[in-house]
């Protein structure tokens, strides 16, 4: 009986597989939010950042969608009055009193689970702009082709969880949620989080674990054994007081622990208490010290504040 042993990699390649992943990181690092994408509008004070596990870079991706900033909103909107498109022009204008924010947790924190959510910051912005020049705003049609496109594309044993919602000047937040931790809202007047009723937290699977049902092209799709998903539906919130935290986090921070002792919710709500009137950058940097005092993290930890002014 005969076996083959594995050559032993070379230095140089060693050097290659190095070059190999620092030109990866460099490419993955250009599509990390800047802060000069932060939504910016009256009465909301956003801030968010993920703390990747390994590196730079893992399967925790963020996206600011600040449509006045990212898109040119006016000339749309000249574009469909020409065309006499009354319901787009009125999304467009209510498109520039919002600001979506995606977050989306690959399976795996490991620097090339980065892969996917790459994928997906390219196909989500690429979809958005098609969307706004269809309807004047992101529908669920696009959350069912980007769940369909990922079905055919990504392997079984990887997944992606997603959340994104829209935030407007009215302090009503709107959610798709595909396998994600729900948001948490914080009140100033109760110095507490809230509980929301189950009918207003509609979740489906992951993204890419079974094709969408009201996909267009669904005829064209190798089966699951799992069926079809349903069409995504949208849950919608309202922040009434001044001063009201939204929480929007992956499970790195809802699973984060110490021994048997969760972190969450507990322990950030005693932090809410005693940074709540801060910016919302200075309560997720509070959030962030305490967080790695309670416990080293085992996980990519992501997490965004909005807070009303």
């Amino acid at each position: 009986m005969s076996s083959q042993l594995t050559p032993s990699p070379t230095p140089d390649t060693l050097q290659h597989l190095i070059a190999e992943i620092g030109n990866f990181e460099e490419i993955a690092q250009h599509l990390l939010p800047t802060a000069g994408e932060l939504p910016t509008f009256e009465g909301i004070d956003v801030y968010g950042k993920t703390m990747s596990l390994n590196g730079a870079i893992g399967g925790d991706h963020l996206i600011y969608v600040d449509f006045k900033q990212r898109f040119d909103l006016e000339a749309r909107i000249a574009h469909a009055l020409s065309k006499g498109r009354a319901d787009v022009v009125a999304n467009l204008r209510h498109s520039q009193r919002t600001a979506g924010i995606a977050l989306v947790d690959v399976s795996g924190h490991r620097m090339t689970d980065a892969l996917l959510a790459a994928m997906f910051h390219q196909a989500f912005l690429l979809g958005a702009i098609y969307e706004l020049d269809t309807f004047g705003t992101i529908t669920q049609r696009l959350f069912e082709n980007l769940n369909t496109r990922f079905y055919q594309s990504s392997g079984a044993h990887k997944y992606i969880s997603l959340i994104y919602g829209e935030i407007s000047e009215d302090a009503r937040f709107r959610f798709v949620s595909a396998a994600h931790p729900f948001p948490s809202v914080f009140s100033q007047r109760h110095d507490r989080f809230m509980e929301v009723s189950p009918d207003l937290c509609v979740s489906f699977p992951p993204l890419g674990m079974q094709p969408s049902l009201h996909a267009i092209d669904r005829t064209k799709v190798d089966p699951s054994a799992l069926g079809f998903k349903e069409r995504y539906e949208v849950n919608e919130w309202w922040l009434m007081g001044a001063g009201d935290i939204l929480l929007l986090h992956t499970d790195g921070l809802a699973e984060h622990a110490r021994g048997d002792e969760s972190y969450f919710p507990g322990r950030v709500e005693r932090v809410l208490r005693d940074v709540k009137d801060r910016s919302a950058r200075e309560i997720l940097e509070a959030i962030e010290v305490d967080l790695k005092a309670f416990a080293p993290p085992t996980d990519d930890i992501s997490l965004v504040v909005i807070k009303l002014r």
